[in-house]
C-alpha cells in the first residue's frame, strides 16, 4: 500500500512534511534575508536603487534555471538526492553573500542562492503530494506552504533587528546552518514510493516534454496562472520594507514588525487555504483568496493617506493583504494533481520557477516606477497581477479528490478522479 492509500496518517508522513516544511522555511528565508538589508548594503557599496535591484533580480533569475534544473534531477534521481543538493546550495550561497567585496560577487553569490531555492518547493510539493491521500491533499500542501511566511519572518527579525547590532555580513554567515538539514534528510527522510514505483527510463523526462504533445497546453497555464501569482508577491514584497521606512517613514524596526504581522497574516492564510480548497475545490478557493489580497493592495496604497492618522486601519490592511497572499498555498497541490508521476517534479519546478525568474525585472520596474511617482504605484501593480490569478485559475478543471499518480489531460478529464 502506497503512502497515499494509507487510511490514517503516519510517522513517516510528519517526517516528510516536518523536513519539506524546514526545507521551504529555510528556501524563503536565505531568499529574502538580502531584501532587509539592501539599506546597509547599499551604504556599504555606494549602490543606487537599480544596482541593488540587479542584485534582487539575479537570485529571482536563477530560482528559475533551479526550477528546471532540479525538477529534471528529482524526477530522474529522485525526490531526496534533490532536496539535499538544493538545500547544501542555497544555505552556502547565503554563507558566502557575507564575504562579497564588489556588486559583481555579491550578484554570483545571490544568483548561487536563487539556482538552490528554485530546486526546493517542487521538490518537496512533489513530496506531498506523492504521500498524503487526497482528501487531505490540499491541507497538507498548503501547511508546506506556511514556511514562507515564516521564513520571511525569520528574515525580518534577523534582518530588521539583530543586523543593527551584528552587522549585515553576520547575518549571512548565521545563514549557513540550515545546510545541517541535510542530515536529517540523509537519515530520517525514506523516497517518495509514487516515484520509486514508476518505471524509469534511461533518459528521463525533459522540458521538450512539457512544451509538447499531450501536456503542452496545460503546463503554459500553469506557468501562466504561476506568473501571475509570482507579480502579485514581487511587486508586493520586494520594495515593501523601502516603502514603509522611505515613503511612509517608518523607524526600521516598525517596518520590519509590520512586516512580520503581515506574514503572521499570510501564516493563516496558507494554514486556511487548503481546508477551503479541500471543502469547496481549487478554484473558487484561489479566487476568494487572491481578490482578497487585490483589496488589501489598493488600500495600503492608493488610499494609505485617507487613514494616516487612523494606523490600526491601515494595519487591518495590511494584514488583509497577508492572509489574501495565502492563495500561494494552493499551487503545490493543484500543479502536482494536474502532471503525472514521471514529469510532475520537472513540471511543477519549471512552471512555478520560471515564473519567479522572470521577476527578476520585478524589482527594477519597482524602482522606476518609484522614480517617476512613487514606491506606492509601483506597488500597486500587484493588486493588478491578483485579480488576473482569481480570473485565470478558472482555465483549469478541478481536481479537488483527484487520486494520484495520474494527470489532467488537455480535455480537463483528471485522471484517477474520486467520485
Amino acid at each position: 500500500m502506497l503512502l497515499n492509500e494509507q487510511p490514517e496518517l503516519t510517522r513517516t508522513h510528519y517526517r516528510i512534511l516536518g523536513i519539506a516544511w524546514a526545507g521551504w522555511v529555510f528556501d524563503f528565508y536565505d531568499l529574502m534575508l538580502f531584501s532587509f538589508l539592501l539599506l546597509p548594503i547599499g551604504a556599504e557599496f555606494g549602490l543606487s536603487k537599480i544596482d541593488l535591484s540587479l542584485a534582487i533580480g539575479a537570485s529571482l533569475l536563477f530560482t528559475a534555471i533551479g526550477g528546471v534544473a532540479f525538477g529534471y534531477v528529482a524526477d530522474r534521481f529522485g525526490r531526496k538526492r534533490a532536496l539535499q543538493w538544493t538545500i547544501l546550495l542555497y544555505s552556502f550561497g547565503t554563507f558566502f553573500t557575507a564575504f562579497a567585496a564588489t556588486l559583481p560577487a555579491l550578484i554570483v553569490c545571490r544568483a548561487i542562492t536563487g539556482f538552490g531555492v528554485g530546486g526546493e518547493w517542487a521538490t518537496g510539493q512533489a513530496y506531498i503530494g506523492e504521500t498524503f491521500p487526497a482528501k487531505v491533499r490540499a491541507k497538507f500542501g498548503s501547511l508546506m506552504q506556511t514556511g514562507a511566511p515564516v521564513g520571511v519572518i525569520l528574515a525580518a527579525v534577523v534582518g530588521g533587528l539583530l543586523a543593527p547590532e551584528i552587522g549585515w555580513r553576520a547575518c549571512f554567515a548565521l545563514s549557513v546552518l540550515p545546510a545541517l538539514l541535510v542530515v536529517v534528510v540523509r537519515y530520517r527522510l525514506p523516497e517518495s514510493d509514487v516515484w520509486e514505483g514508476q518505471t524509469k527510463t534511461a533518459a528521463g523526462p525533459g522540458i521538450r516534454d512539457l512544451l509538447t504533445g499531450e501536456y503542452r497546453s496545460m503546463f503554459l497555464r500553469a506557468f501562466l496562472l504561476a506568473t501571475f501569482g509570482m507579480s502579485t508577491y514581487w511587486f508586493t514584497f520586494s520594495w515593501l520594507p523601502t516603502y514603509l521606512s522611505a515613503e511612509r517613514h517608518f523607524p526600521l524596526a516598525a517596518s520590519a514588525a509590520w512586516i512580520i504581522a503581515c506574514q503572521g497574516a499570510a501564516f493563516f492564510g496558507y494554514l486556511s487555504f487548503g481546508l477551503v480548497a479541500d471543502r469547496i475545490g481549487r478554484r473558487p478557493a484561489f479566487t476568494i483568496y487572491s481578490l482578497v489580497a487585490a483589496l488589501g493592495l489598493v488600500m495600503i496604497t492608493v488610499f494609505w493617506t485617507w487613514f494616516a492618522d487612523t494606523p490600526a486601519v491601515l494595519l487591518f490592511f495590511m494584514l488583509l493583504t497577508g492572509f489574501g497572499i495565502g492563495f500561494f498555498g494552493g499551487f503545490g497541490p493543484l500543479f502536482a494533481e494536474l502532471f503525472p508521476t514521471p514529469v510532475r517534479s520537472l513540471a511543477m519546478g519549471s512552471a512555478f520557477n520560471l515564473a519567479r525568474g522572470i521577476q527578476f525585472v520585478t524589482p527594477v520596474i519597482i524602482a522606476v516606477v518609484a522614480g517617476m511617482a512613487d514606491f506606492a504605484s509601483g506597488i500597486l501593480i500587484a493588486a493588478g497581477f491578483s485579480i488576473l490569478v482569481a480570473v485565470w485559475v478558472w482555465t483549469f478543471p478541478e481536481t479537488r479528490g483527484a487520486v494520484l499518480p495520474g494527470a489532467v489531460t488537455d480535455g480537463g478529464v483528471p485522471a484517477g478522479q474520486a467520485p
